[in-house]
């Protein structure tokens, strides 16, 4: 039986792959920030709750420590992530960008996945088949933000895009580092969550399919690679 991890596991994205992970037969610990809510998911997922703040090293220590002694790690799905907004719901651009709202992003986004990676990589390790989804952003893609006509072209905001794109570096980097295990960016889409105030054009059954099919994919499957649903995307 796999056990997977998924991170911010409550809620959106990370609650709909929970559901269908345990579905398929997985032993599913879902990470959530918040105690009440997250007892509240796993209930509902017929999961595991491991309380998990990726912002905070001795969270994060905790749950490693508390899925090890529950018998280890075969897959690590990095699902939480925050984006910047405007008090009037927006998305603040080029002149509105700061540092202190650059690092809050980078916090969860980038050292939030480097944080839980490194914390559980003793557990994948010692699976047979260890696998890292790390949830990306078709923003991340200098080539599609950079390319006219293209969706990601017009969206204004400086963080979230570098956060994504500093998270898909990491991805190759750990990829190439650990040969043995398949690690993966994927991108969603355009998905109606919290995060972009359920905005989104897709449901979350529609953006999990990718995350699911990747961590699915076994151990001939891909790694280093940057997928949504369509296949492989343009760095």
């Amino acid at each position: 039986m796999t056990t997977t991890l998924i991170t911010g596991a409550n809620k959106g994205l990370g609650h709909e792959t929970a559901r269908r992970l345990v579905a398929a037969g997985h032993t599913v610990y879902a990470g959530s920030r918040d105690p009440q809510r997250g007892r509240r998911a796993a209930e509902r997922l017929g999961a595991r709750l491991v309380v998990l703040d990726v912002t905070d090293d001795a969270s994060v220590a905790a749950a490693a420590e508390a899925v090890e002694a529950d018998g280890g790690l075969d897959v690590l799905v990095n699902n939480a992530g925050v984006e910047a907004r405007t008090p009037d719901g927006g998305v603040p651009g080029a002149a509105g960008t700061t540092g202190g709202g650059m690092r809050t992003l980078f916090e969860t986004n980038v050292f939030g996945v480097v944080r839980v990676t490194h914390a559980f990589l003793p557990l994948l390790l010692r699976s047979a088949a260890p696998a890292v989804v790390n949830v990306s952003s078709g923003l991340a893609s200098k080539t599609l933000v950079s390319t006219p006509g293209t969706p990601a072209y017009g969206y204004p905001g400086v963080a979230y895009p570098a956060s994504k794109a500093a998270l898909n570096m990491v991805t190759v980097q750990y990829a190439k580092a650990f040969p043995g295990m398949r690690i993966n960016a994927v991108e969603p889409g355009y998905t109606a969550t919290d995060l972009n105030g359920n905005t989104g054009t897709q449901t979350v059954e529609e953006g999990a399919e990718i995350i699911v099919r990747m961590v699915q994919a076994g151990p001939d499957g891909p790694t280093g690679g940057y997928f949504d649903a369509d296949g492989s995307l343009p760095w």
